[in-house]
């Protein structure tokens, strides 16, 4: 507990004195005590491997992970003859005959065997995502454990490096630990030392709660296994090798432990990788571990920094000056309930969500999970697996605009995994052509339907991974990409062309059976219903993918004939529709829902990411608006987060900064202090709760979305700025059409704007209200620019041209 007099030194005088120098300060993550909770450890990966380390000074845990280690394997988990029992259950739904057609559902469409055991499937074919292991480290400093009193302690992450540590002085000895997970040798890295000689004294161990095995041979802990795949027990096989490079001191060895006394310092080097993906994974971690021992400590170091700063660096963004940085983080996050002027709290956020996004992904290997990289059990949350109906898209939604699509490529390499299965599963299921996969998947390659109807049969979760992909291209224009995409897009449009129904009211061509994402609606007669047909959710996400493959075969030039049946389907899909209270219809009829403030707001995917709801469609804007007041503010944390981008797509700042603040609440033991819901952990990961990492991916595209839009086929900038954020400015952030856009604004009016094409295009940018001209600047020229009456500004550049303009 601080002492009275350095609280009160906090509070009034500290603001002052730090608010200029923490402006000039990397952004940080601290602590001044060790982590309690998993969730205070601060976390570091390298897209592979992943650490969190709690920094504690007697005993330290550091929960290891790979992105790679999951249970489970490969299963057949369609009904073969599901197909031939859809033409009647599809009959029921469209005779309004919804709980006839459950019934049948619950017989005959869903999984087969177990399928994701309702989020617990470590011991099931389905499988988990697992924590790789624990590396504990006793301290020992010479002297009783109970005279020990750290002074001075401080643990932190600095994003813009990559590099954890703790500090803190026993016995005038000032201790440090650093801690990263290299992007040069792919291994993780800790550095333990002291500032006088001969103080390192500690005791390692690695371990994990199932299934391995230790063997020490030298400097060295080599912990291996194999995870159980549900049907004979032979599932992945990892390996991970601990080597210690001690300066000075004395090793010795148990069988399951190392011990170092009386070194200047030690350097810990972890190898470790599975047969996912590797079938040399034995060798290459020796060969890693050899590498790594040759280079020196600050060296490596060095090389990290640069090589993940190639990321993180192409992009930057401030809001001017407020910043309560002297506050540990935890503390900051209280602080900023009460008082909203730390405008470096959303920077950070924002940040942070870039860093995340760094860390727990790279090409070659796999996507951020429902927890990114890390995780600390045997069965993560919800198997930490891919839930379709929203979670694995939030993990991409700030993906291009943060500058990194490069990203992009574990998940269409995971998209384009399955799609064989997903043809499979719409033979069986659909007896459809293309191929489709419902509400989650796993490195394995499921596309089956859930294990229950209420919320398994929702078949366009594969159709919004086709969007997120195709946003890729939006923003990249890259035509090459556009060629790999387009048979994966194809094959969805092929299945939706095939699988669909009319509807006898209409004349629409629906899904049949659906749902919207886990929401349940009342028939007249009273009953509690979840299948339907049609949902708008489904509507808006198949409009979207079909302008996508007529986009992509104008571009490409091929597949005339499929366009044109293409251009036909989409005039026969249901429109947006209002209902009777003035919100946007959730299903194809005008049914109540059980809980008005269900956490999904699935019926307002056209506002965000879609985007056929903006302010361009004043009526359906309106009918958003009200459908989210009804909704009301409350939810989990990646609830909150998507909350945030409709609001900012609405242009309200002020609302969307409401809902970051209450993403941004504090939450402790899985407890708000404020309410019930989502909000955040100390160490800023997103809480549902428990921890799913969409939430910070969610709230980092909403910030973006607040600053820099462009999904109406031109650039606006601060389209939903809020009181709060009147100073600032973004460089490097990315816009539709192939273009990075830097931008600086005062008294919440843009004073300048960068544009650089990455393509040769024309450009669109919105100029505000209050700019009668614009001064251009181009290849050293300059002139004025006169505003046509729409306020559009069009210009052509080419690749690598960069254009300015200068309002006024």
């Amino acid at each position: 507990m601080k002492k009275p007099f350095l609280y009160i030194l906090n509070l009034f005088i500290l603001p002052f004195l730090t608010d200029t120098i923490a402006q000039n300060q990397p952004l940080r993550i601290w602590f001044d005590e060790p982590a309690v909770e998993w969730e205070e450890c601060v976390p570091i990966g390298n897209g592979r491997l992943g650490a969190m380390p709690d920094g504690g000074v007697l005993k330290e845990n550091i929960v290891l992970n790979d992105i790679t280690l999951w249970s489970g394997g490969i299963q057949d988990a369609d009904r073969p003859d599901a197909y031939k029992h859809l033409p009647e259950i599809q009959e029921l739904i469209l005779d309004g005959k919804n709980i006839e057609a459950q019934n049948m559902m619950e017989k005959y469409f869903s999984c087969s065997g177990m399928g994701s055991r309702y989020g617990n499937g470590a011991k099931y074919p389905y499988g988990t995502y697992q924590l790789l292991g624990n590396l504990e480290i006793i301290y020992n400093y010479g002297i009783d454990n109970s005279e020990i009193i750290p002074h001075d302690y401080r643990r932190e992450l600095i994003l813009d490096s990559a590099l954890a540590s703790t500090q803190f002085t026993v016995s005038n000895v000032r201790y440090s630990r650093e801690y990263f997970a290299s992007f040069n040798n792919d291994l993780i890295i800790i550095k333990i030392s002291a500032d006088q000689l001969q103080k390192i004294n500690f005791t390692l161990s690695l371990s994990r709660p199932e299934r391995y095995s230790i063997n020490v041979v030298g400097n060295e802990i080599r912990m291996s296994g194999q995870l159980n795949n549900g049907t004979d027990g032979k599932g992945m096989k990892y390996l991970t090798r601990l080597f210690i490079k001690p300066v000075r001191g004395e090793i010795t060895t148990s069988d399951s432990s190392i011990t170092l006394s009386g070194a200047d310092a030690a350097t810990i080097y972890i190898s470790s990788a599975t047969d996912f993906y590797d079938p040399d994974f034995v060798k290459n971690t020796k060969s890693i571990l050899e590498a790594a021992g040759e280079e020196p400590f600050e060296s490596e170091k060095k090389i990290h920094i640069k090589n993940y700063q190639k990321l993180y660096k192409r992009a930057s963004f401030s809001l001017g000056k407020q910043s309560k940085d002297y506050l540990p983080t935890d503390e900051r996050l209280v602080s900023f309930i009460s008082d909203k002027s730390d405008n470096g709290l959303p920077v950070l956020y924002y940040q942070y969500g870039r860093y995340l996004l760094i860390s727990s992904t790279r090409p070659g290997i796999l996507p951020p999970n429902l927890q990114g990289l890390w995780a600390n059990s045997i069965n993560t949350p919800w198997n930490g697996d891919y839930h379709l109906n929203i979670n694995v898209q939030m993990n991409h939604f700030p993906l291009e605009v943060a500058n990194l699509g490069m990203l992009n490529e574990p998940f269409f390499k995971l998209v384009n995994s399955i799609v064989a299965n997903g043809e499979k599963t719409a033979k069986a299921y659909y007896d459809a052509e293309g191929w489709v996969a419902h509400v989650f998947t796993n490195v394995w390659g499921f596309t089956s339907p859930g294990e229950h109807y209420s919320w398994g049969s929702f078949n366009t979760g594969s159709a919004w991974l086709c969007q997120m992909l195709w946003s890729h291209y939006e923003f990249t224009q890259d035509t090459l990409y556009l060629r790999k995409l387009y048979p994966i897009i194809k094959g969805s449009a092929e299945f939706y062309l095939s699988s669909m129904v009319k509807e006898p009211t209409y004349g629409w061509m629906v899904t049949a059976p659906s749902n919207s994402p886990e929401n349940a609606f009342i028939l007249p007669e009273g009953d509690t219903l979840y299948v339907c047909e049609g949902p708008t959710i489904d509507n808006q996400i198949i409009r979207s993918l079909f302008s996508s493959v007529i986009q992509a075969s104008n571009t490409l030039k091929i597949d005339d004939d499929f366009k044109q049946t293409v251009e036909k389907a989409i005039t026969q899909l249901p429109p947006n529709r209002i209902g009777s209270d003035g919100r946007l219809m959730e299903w194809l009829r005008d049914y109540k829902e059980v809980n008005p403030h269900h956490r999904h707001v699935s019926h307002l995917w056209g506002l965000y990411p879609g985007n056929e709801i903006s302010m361009k469609t004043p009526e359906l804007a309106n009918a958003a608006i009200a459908t989210l007041n009804t909704r009301g503010d409350e939810g989990t944390g990646w609830s909150l987060a998507w909350k945030i981008n409709f609001w900012a797509r609405l242009h309200d700042g002020n609302k969307a900064f409401q809902l970051l603040g209450q993403l941004l609440r504090p939450v402790h033991n899985n407890k708000t202090i404020s309410t019930e819901g989502g909000g955040t952990y100390g160490n800023l990961f997103c809480a549902h709760p428990p921890f799913q990492i969409d939430g910070n991916f969610g709230g980092t595209a909403g910030i973006a979305e607040m600053i820099l839009q462009s999904h109406l086929e031109y650039i606006e900038l601060l389209p939903a700025l809020p009181n709060e954020w009147s100073d600032g400015s973004i460089t490097g952030w990315r816009a539709r059409r192939g273009v990075e856009v830097s931008a600086e604004w005062k008294n919440r009016k843009i004073q300048h704007i960068t544009l650089t094409a990455s393509v040769e295009n024309s450009f669109k940018v919105l100029i505000p209200d209050y700019a009668d001209s614009v001064e251009f600047k181009r290849d050293g020229s300059v002139k004025e620019v006169e505003i046509e009456n729409d306020k559009i500004l069009v210009i052509d550049l080419n690749k690598g041209e960069t254009a300015e303009l200068i309002l006024k």
